[in-house]
């Protein structure tokens, strides 16, 4: 595992994250009322200190009623306004020392305010959902808010006992009292903070396919009328999940679960082994179907590799757009040569000042990089060919798995595996900004992996 953690403040997003240490596991345990929206919570927050005495840090945290704040089980000092809980302990923590926070909060979560509106705790008509990607984290919980900095998590919710809650990794107990039931779940892989993905509703649950021995379980979450136009949708779910651990390598995770909220959502978000979809996402005629393949791909792109910080996000969004492109083309869709053509005929029509490398934290979510980033998959596997591509893309995610990456980390990762240096390729595709021509070499569908051409009936 290589985390690659900035040594400074997140470029993109300097209030957020503390540098100075790292957190290794969060311990959870909140009750929420969806009624009066109320979040009442504790953290246990083991962390390690860095190079230097800790004699104060930091935690992202929104405006909620502090209730106290210890370290290491003394009473600390602490300040909390702008979204920050800078905590001081009785003592410096030691460099390089283990050491434990414990937060006590309460009020009514809301969105974190960002350039594309509210992000995190989300109250819905009926419960609440969490998209937090990439600044939402604090909105609910105390947490060194930085995507390289990725720890294990367990989560115990207690809510009304109507309510369903579903959370990213392994239920382990469920238990009513009288009117309220606790839920607690166990995220044991290194998770970034803005991919703990909560949803608290009224749904019925699914088995998707028959995970088999060593499978993967995969269930679904969605609202019971829903039921017959989701069970068409995700049908062929377990069959992206066959293709994609022998495209990418195993599944990173012990189970993966999709929820499907009453709401509509603008799009559908990814959490660490958890995908929230919208109403809206569900039509019964497969017609988001490429989405279904985006969000489980970034189990494998975005989540457990992860980036070091918000410049790199091409790593993530272009990763998971190929994925797309690789599902239609196994699945007997459209191949990758011709989305490939189809991207870049968009791209060609629009402004080309994005830089994939560093696309500033406007354009980090701009439709372009995504495209532009599948397009340079794309142009690295036109150049390498599919036998040495797909041997690169498995080792990428192996070797990476857990921890946190650069695009320089990516490039140098490519030319390990190519014949010869592709840093022309990446210095236009990557670094410049200018379209490149498409890639005239197309790749042959191969014998292995499988092409899955094989349609599946819901």
């Amino acid at each position: 595992m290589a985390v690659q953690q900035a040594a400074g403040p997140d470029p993109y997003f300097p209030d957020h994250g503390d540098a100075r240490y790292r957190v290794h596991r969060y311990e959870l345990a909140l009750d929420y009322r969806p009624a009066p929206n109320r979040l009442a919570g504790s953290a246990r927050i083991n962390a390690i200190a860095g190079r230097s005495p800790l004699a104060e840090f930091m935690l992202n945290l929104s405006d909620f009623k502090i209730g106290r704040v210890r370290v290491d089980g003394r009473q600390a000092r602490y300040t909390h306004r702008g979204g920050k809980l800078r905590v001081r302990p009785a003592k410096p923590v030691r460099p390089g020392a283990a050491f434990t926070v414990e937060v006590h909060w309460s009020g009514n979560p809301k969105p974190v305010s960002s350039p594309w509106g509210g992000l995190g705790w989300e109250e819905l008509e009926d419960g609440a959902l969490v998209a937090s990607q990439p600044i939402g984290a604090p909105s609910w919980y105390p947490c060194n808010d930085r995507p390289a900095d990725k720890a294990s998590y367990q989560i115990s919710i207690t809510t009304p006992s109507a309510y369903a809650v579903v959370a990213g990794g392994r239920l382990l107990t469920r238990t009513t009292k009288a009117s309220t039931t606790t839920w607690v779940y166990e995220q044991a892989a290194p998770t970034s903070s803005y991919l703990v993905g909560l949803s608290i509703g009224k749904y019925q649950t699914v088995l998707l396919g028959d995970p088999g021995p060593g499978g993967v379980p995969q269930h679904g979450h969605i609202p019971a009328h829903l039921l017959p136009e989701f069970s068409r949708d995700f049908a062929r779910q377990p069959q992206m999940m066959e293709l994609f651990q022998e495209l990418f390598g195993p599944y990173p995770f012990d189970e993966y679960a999709v929820v499907v909220t009453e709401e509509e959502l603008d799009v559908p978000v990814e959490a660490q082994g958890l995908s929230l979809f919208g109403a809206n996402h569900v039509d019964g005629a497969r017609g988001w179907e490429r989405l279904v393949a985006h969000e489980l791909a970034h189990q494998w792109f975005g989540n457990s590799v992860s980036i070091a910080d918000w410049r790199h996000i091409w790593l993530n969004e272009g990763f998971a757009k190929y994925a797309e492109w690789l599902w239609s083309e196994r699945s007997g869709g459209r191949t990758a040569q011709q989305l490939a053509a189809a991207a870049h005929r968009l791209l060609s029509s629009l402004p080309q000042d994005l830089r994939l490398a560093d696309p500033g934290r406007k354009s980090m979510f701009d439709d372009r990089l995504y495209e532009r980033g599948g397009l340079t998959v794309h142009a690295v596997r036109c150049a390498m060919g599919d036998e040495a591509f797909f041997r690169m893309l498995r080792g990428w995610a192996g070797l990476h798995r857990g921890g946190a990456v650069t695009t320089t980390t990516f490039t140098a990762h490519v030319n390990r595996f190519a014949d010869e240096s592709l840093n022309g390729l990446f210095d236009a595709w990557v670094y410049g900004a200018a379209l490149p021509s498409l890639p005239s070499v197309i790749p042959a569908r191969p014998a292995h992996p499988p092409t899955n051409t094989g349609t599946v009936q819901p």
